[in-house]
């Protein structure tokens, strides 16, 4: 009856299993599977059962750099990084034999194609789009695997050394326009505002004697300077009337 009773508990002892909180268990029984266990301790039957734990934490698999063709013929070399976690267990190990080299393979393809569906401009001006769609693309196809994809991010776009100059000398010719422009507008209000000025001096009696005075005071407080003083001509004017006047 001890021995009985021995080897009752002895079994029970080697029968346990402990799944941690970020794991679970895919259970099977002669072969066959028959459920997916849950974290704590769990009895798994020498001989008769099986498991296999599968961990359900978020992986971060690097997607080695691949050479790609954008749509424009432009070769670039690109590599990316999938955050990607197994939702159902069962799929993951009973539909695909190893499913993280899957998934890098799928997102390696899946990327080649998407870059060559975009142009260079729409690459780099526009990476999160093309991220977007390389996720989008992966998660519906590793769907059957019991696998959700999380987010796919583009790293390094790497170009020939040729196009890189050709994208600089294009970046500085841009830069140049957008000087041109800044600086034919500031012109152009700076005429503008000296037209308005002038109209508003003609318009007004005595405000073109007022400014010259104001030319006049600013100017000689520099003893050096030599100043060449315009008499208005409705000065000279008021002389000839006061002649005129006096005869």
């Amino acid at each position: 009856m001890w021995y009985l009773a021995g080897f009752i508990a002895f079994v029970i002892l080697i029968s346990i299993r402990q799944i941690n909180q970020y794991q679970r268990g895919v259970k099977y029984r002669f072969g066959k599977f028959v459920s997916i266990l849950g974290p704590g301790w769990r009895l798994v039957v020498p001989v008769i059962e099986h498991m296999k734990r599968v961990d359900v934490r978020v992986r971060a698999v690097d997607v080695p750099s691949q050479e790609a063709i954008t749509k424009d013929n432009v070769s670039a070399h690109i590599n990316a990084v999938i955050y990607y976690k197994i939702v159902d267990p069962n799929k993951a190990v009973n539909e695909v034999q190893n499913v993280e080299f899957a998934v890098s393979q799928l997102a390696q393809t899946t990327m080649r194609n998407v870059v060559g569906e975009l142009s260079l401009d729409e690459l780099l001006s526009h990476r999160e789009n093309a991220s977007q769609r390389i996720r989008q693309i992966v998660d519906e196809l590793t769907d059957p695997w019991g696998v959700k994809v999380d987010n796919v991010e583009l790293k390094d776009i790497v170009l020939p050394e040729d196009m890189k100059r050709t994208i600089a000398k294009q970046a500085e010719a841009e830069r140049e326009k957008r000087a041109v422009i800044i600086n034919s507008e500031g012109e152009l209000g700076a005429a503008e505002n000296l037209r308005k000025a002038a109209e508003i001096l003609a318009s007004s009696p005595g405000a073109l004697h007022l400014r010259t005075l104001t030319t006049i005071n600013d100017v000689s407080s520099d003893e050096s300077n030599t100043i060449v003083f315009a008499v208005p001509l409705e000065v000279l004017r008021a002389f000839e009337r006061w002649n005129r006047e006096q005869k």
